[in-house]
């Protein structure tokens, strides 16, 4: 159901076969999360996660989408994202975003973690910090969305969270973090990529009045330097331009009349949700 601002709008039967997509997503995220070591290459990652999604009685949204050759996107380091699964191995350490998609009976769900290798004594701190801010980034700006506000809230809540936690106090690059502007979020549903388009930081523009029914996947990007980005010769891979780490977190979202529904996130979103102090509603 398409409305007058060319969104398409769901029905609660559509969302909840979405919210099925959206459980095999979250479901392999954990498998990689759980995963994820040295010595691995992130080939391995992607060929587990096809098993995985094919197994749940899914299809693996990315594999072939505009010629992407894998299931996964992994993006390590200062990748940050659309990396190309492959002979990598990883090491301790390593700043690992894993982006997955799913379809079921043709819907659609997606969503992206990011992890460091190893054991918490490997991590970088800052980099730890990054991942901890970028998670952070993403529920606020879920918890910024619900029916009758402008949608571009999201992008002001992630700004606003990101500023917060800014190295230097409150600047944003090159001290502090910086917000990836060229890629953001999007609406979802019988395709992957759908209007309306949902920034991760705040624009003048205020947006399209949200109404129950619209599912979007909210991502925010984040570097521990300057957000200028570059494509590799693969034309898939986005990197930093000056080098540095980045991570990315990414949960499609429902919105209905009494809330939300985190349709990737496996316990709905409520525990998040509920942290905030945003409306918790599963339609199940």
């Amino acid at each position: 159901m398409l409305g007058r601002d060319r969104i398409q709008y769901k029905t609660p039967d559509q969302v909840r076969t979405m919210r099925r997509a959206g459980v095999v997503v979250g479901q392999t995220l954990e498998l990689m999360r759980d995963t994820v070591r040295a010595g691995l290459s992130t080939r391995d990652l992607d060929q587990l996660a096809e098993q995985h999604i094919r197994a749940s009685g899914a299809i693996p949204s990315f594999l072939g989408y505009h010629g992407f050759p894998a299931s996964l996107c992994v993006s390590v380091n200062d990748e940050i994202v659309h990396g190309i699964p492959g002979p990598r191995v990883l090491h301790d350490g390593d700043v690992v975003s894993i982006d997955c998609g799913a379809i079921v009976d043709g819907w659609h769900g997606d969503a992206a973690i990011t992890v460091i290798v190893g054991a918490p004594d490997a991590a970088d701190p800052g980099d730890q910090r990054l991942v901890e801010t970028t998670e952070q980034a993403l529920w606020h700006g879920i918890a910024a969305l619900r029916a009758g506000v402008r949608l571009h809230e999201v992008g002001a809540a992630v700004e606003d969270l990101v500023v917060s936690r800014a190295d230097d106090g409150g600047a944003l690059s090159p001290d502090g973090y910086g917000i990836v502007e060229e890629y953001v979020g999007h609406g979802i549903g019988t395709a992957m990529h759908q209007d309306p388009q949902v920034p991760n930081y705040r624009v003048r523009d205020k947006g399209v009045r949200v109404k129950p029914g619209l599912a979007v996947a909210v991502e925010p990007m984040l570097t521990r330097g300057d957000a200028a980005t570059r494509v590799l010769a693969d034309d898939w891979t986005v990197v930093t331009a000056d080098g540095s780490r980045a991570a990315h977190f990414e949960h499609t979202v429902a919105v209905g009349e009494q809330g939300l529904w985190v349709l990737t996130a496996l316990d709905g979103g409520e525990s998040e949700l509920g942290r905030l102090g945003a409306p918790y509603a599963p339609l199940d």
